[in-house]
């Protein structure tokens, strides 16, 4: 009975140090999206430069395309900024922007300022269009394929290894 009584809180701690190990090992910056195989939400919203324009989740459909959600208060979007502008010279999919609870005129002259990697760029002043894509914070990246079906999320800052080994082979893929 004594043995017993030592075995059961010892099991318990080795159960909670399992836990933790494999807690440790997995990478914040991959939460699972409930999106990923699903359809992009729908969404019709204006362009950050032209007021004017909207632009509608049914007018990119046919096309792959990536979407990346940014802010000009974002440290992080700065970090991955020169590297989408780099990506976007390869024109090998077409870059949205979703400029989210910006200022019309703070998105613009970030961009102005740091460059435009964005084949257009679409303004969520409120966060109603990021809410509904599932967006836990800025900067994140989606892919999206032809069907309108999200394929892919990244949570945090786009490295060159996360484009290389990740995007580019899935742009590659679906454009196949």
């Amino acid at each position: 009975m004594k043995t017993l009584r030592f075995l059961i809180p010892l099991g318990l701690f080795v159960v909670l140090v399992v836990f933790l190990a494999v807690g440790l090992k997995l990478d914040p910056r991959e939460v699972p999206s409930p999106l990923i195989g699903k359809p992009a939400p729908e969404f019709a919203l204006p362009r950050l430069d032209n007021a004017q324009q909207t632009i509608r989740r049914a007018d990119l459909l046919g096309k792959v395309w990536i979407l990346n959600v940014w802010a000009s208060w974002c440290a992080s979007c700065r970090d991955e900024h020169p590297l989408l502008v780099e990506y976007s010279r390869s024109k090998s999919v077409p870059i949205y922007g979703l400029n989210y609870k910006d200022t019309r005129d703070a998105g613009q002259q970030w961009l102005a300022r740091f460059g435009n990697p964005y084949h257009a760029s679409l303004f969520d002043q409120d966060g109603r269009v990021g809410i509904d894509w599932g967006v836990y914070g800025v900067p994140e990246t989606f892919v999206v394929d032809r069907q309108g079906m999200i394929r892919f999320k990244h949570i945090g800052a786009l490295t060159p290894e996360i484009l290389r080994e990740r995007i580019e082979p899935l742009v590659r893929r679906l454009n196949g």
